[in-house]
């Protein structure tokens, strides 16, 4: 792995904490695109996977700035660029203050490079194994599995680092329940035992009122 530094950028064969020597489970569309990577560059036994065209690891800055920041553009997720003719491209991009400016350019790269240059704010590279994390817990991975995917000690850090809650979590909770409202337990005003269970004794409060309980396997 490489590890950047101010100085430089070194090759370590293992990862800061020993959680972090994992399998990584890959969706084949992954999988795929790394075998046409192999074959396009047949690297070899120990070489870097994601390079500079030079064959050496990227700097995060020029990481950002090259890679980074234009993909987020063509994927609609920074700016947009409007084809108002032939090689006419007009560049939007927002400033800090929410302010939208534009500007015209002969190329879609040219509109491209500048936007992903001038523009405020956009996701972050490591957003990406924030939602990874988030995605793989709502999709109802369990956590100690999650745990190990993302390489952390302690699952506390996956769930209260790398997780965040939906916007619609109140409507999962309602599906997760759905199917099986019909057999909820539920209450009669006359009758505080629970349903179907048996009498396992018979005690009161401090005003006297009798409470039915319900026998228990656990």
């Amino acid at each position: 792995m490489a590890v950047e530094t101010a100085e430089e950028v070194t090759i370590k064969p293992y990862p800061k904490t020993r959680a972090g020597v994992r399998t990584i489970p890959l969706p084949p569309f992954v999988v795929k695109e790394l075998h046409a990577l192999f074959d396009r560059h047949q690297p070899s036994a120990g070489d870097l996977v994601f390079t500079t065209a030079n064959g050496t690891a990227y700097r995060r800055s020029n990481f950002r700035r090259q890679v980074w920041r234009p993909l987020l553009v063509r994927a609609g997720l920074l700016g947009r660029i409007v084809e108002s003719g032939a090689h006419r491209y007009v560049a939007h991009w927002p400033d800090a203050e929410g302010i939208e400016w534009s500007a015209e350019f002969y190329t879609e790269r040219e509109a491209v490079a500048h936007i992903a240059r001038k523009a405020s704010g956009g996701l972050r590279f490591h957003d990406l194994r924030h939602s990874y994390a988030t995605w793989l817990v709502l999709d109802r991975l369990p956590v100690n599995v999650v745990q190990r995917i993302m390489g952390h000690e302690k699952a506390t850090t996956t769930l209260n680092l790398y997780t965040h809650a939906p916007t619609d979590y109140d409507r999962r909770v309602r599906e997760t329940f759905g199917p099986v409202a019909e057999e909820t337990p539920s209450f009669d005003q006359n009758d505080r035992r629970l349903p179907n269970s048996k009498i396992a004794d018979q005690p009161s409060d401090q005003d006297g009122e009798e409470w039915s309980l319900g026998e228990s396997n656990s």
